[in-house]
């Protein structure tokens, strides 16, 4: 393992990002967090996801910065995924940090 790789992970997850899945993916993300320091989320474009995966991507973001990593995602959720975030409310009541993790948006006056 070169020292990069030892700081840095990116985690690719499946296309089915649900309730029935969450056990999984909740295992697969405390894995890195037990190893890495900077961990970077893939979510395919098309994945089918439902508010289970926002609840533990949420709960993923606030014991990373507990910790003093990073957890981001490799880019701005869109699809199905964006939908469920609109329908749940979130995006209304997002705030800056918010917007760039989940959007990547910087909010700038």
């Amino acid at each position: 393992m070169d020292a990069q790789s030892q700081y840095y992970e990116s985690i690719n997850l499946p296309g089915v990002l649900s309730i029935r899945h969450v056990a999984e993916l909740h295992s697969k993300l405390m894995d890195e967090f037990n190893s890495k320091y900077d961990i970077v989320v893939s979510i395919i474009a098309d994945a089918e996801a439902d508010i289970s995966f926002i609840q533990l991507i949420e709960a993923a973001r606030r014991q990373a910065k507990s910790d003093g990593k990073t957890f981001r995602l490799s880019s701005p959720v869109s699809g199905s995924l964006l939908k469920v975030l609109e329908r749940a409310g979130f995006i209304e009541s997002f705030d800056q940090e918010d917007l760039k993790f989940w959007l990547h948006k910087e909010v700038t006056l």
